[in-house]
């Protein structure tokens, strides 16, 4: 069979992205950090106390952070004067800032404890499923021991991470040259089940003549009311009304209902290749949860620094 050199590619790719994964153990710190979870659920559980939004905020850190140069931390380096990190990308400017202080205060606590023993990027994965698993949805074992890399640059984030106005192909693409398929794709998109949007990502949904047929006409109406048409100002709207707090598959609900928030989220139930299923997960939360499990531990594979490729930081947002 001929392969196409896109194809071709995709599958380098796709290899390339499971170095090191066969390294990656549930209890890697069994011997060196064994409360290292606990202490990092403590942490989860006062930030989500303090404010709601680090429970989108770091789920969302995970997913731009394995998109680029792979699970390795490398989206929590704070820019320097001679160097412009990942998290300061065009396409990472709306991280929010919650997201980065929860999992800067469990490095802190988890150094306090095991001092240069366990990786900012593997802190961040556990406090992942923390923040999954405390607003309702699965829990899971996490795999650990990835290292931090050791470089984060602006430029190497273009071209990486789904938009909001890519079509199914260019989604696709991005998600298979990360070694994950359609199917996971369209569970990882459930992450958007909670956290806070931009109305610069869906404006051209709600206003003009290019207002989009797909979304529900009273949920267009609600966006319009929270959002200015003319741009003056970005507030943000909460990804999923029904349950916003709540990990759960309303967000595959919406969709039926055409109350996807994103253009790319509302493309999952219009698409023939992934409406079934959307319609599977909305109608159960089992199958549902099962899916996102499976989906995001093969994206925590990605790129997992080892040996010469990185090192365990002492703080997450400074190279040592």
């Amino acid at each position: 069979m001929a392969f196409s050199s896109s194809w071709v590619m995709v599958l380098v790719l796709a290899v390339s992205a499971e170095l090191g994964a066969s390294d990656l153990a549930p209890d890697y710190y069994g011997s060196t950090c064994p409360n290292v979870e606990s202490i990092v659920l403590d942490v989860v559980k006062q930030k989500m106390d303090a404010n709601i939004r680090a429970i989108g905020s770091t789920i969302r850190l995970f997913f731009h952070d394995c998109f680029v140069e792979g699970c390795d931390g490398s989206v929590l380096i704070d820019s320097t004067p001679g160097n412009t990190a990942e998290r300061d990308a065009d396409d990472n400017k709306s991280l929010a800032f919650e997201g980065f202080d929860t999992v800067n205060a469990a490095k802190a606590a988890v150094e306090a404890a095991c001092p240069d023993q366990v990786s900012c990027a593997d802190i961040l994965t556990i406090a992942t499923r923390d923040a999954i698993a405390l607003s309702g949805g699965p829990f899971y074992p996490v795999e650990l021991g990835r290292l931090d890399g050791l470089s984060s640059s602006a430029s190497s984030v273009t071209g990486q991470l789904p938009h909001p106005t890519h079509t199914m192909n260019q989604l696709l693409a991005i998600f298979r040259a990360q070694g994950l398929t359609m199917s996971h794709m369209v569970a990882l998109s459930a992450a958007h089940t909670v956290g806070l949007a931009h109305c610069g990502t869906f404006r051209d949904r709600v206003y003009g003549n290019a207002a989009d047929p797909t979304l529900n006409p009273t949920y267009a109406a609600f966006l319009r009311s929270e959002c200015p048409a003319d741009g003056a100002s970005d507030p943000m709207v909460l990804m999923d009304q029904a349950t916003p707090a709540a990990f759960d598959n309303q967000y595959f609900r919406n969709l039926q209902d055409g109350g996807g928030l994103l253009a790319s989220d509302q493309l999952l139930y219009t698409d023939n290749r992934t409406r079934a299923d959307v319609n599977a997960w909305a109608n159960s939360t089992a199958a549902f949860s099962q899916a996102f499990v499976d989906a995001i531990t093969r994206l925590g594979r990605v790129g997992v620094k080892s040996g010469s490729q990185g090192n365990i930081r002492t703080r997450c947002d400074v190279f040592n």
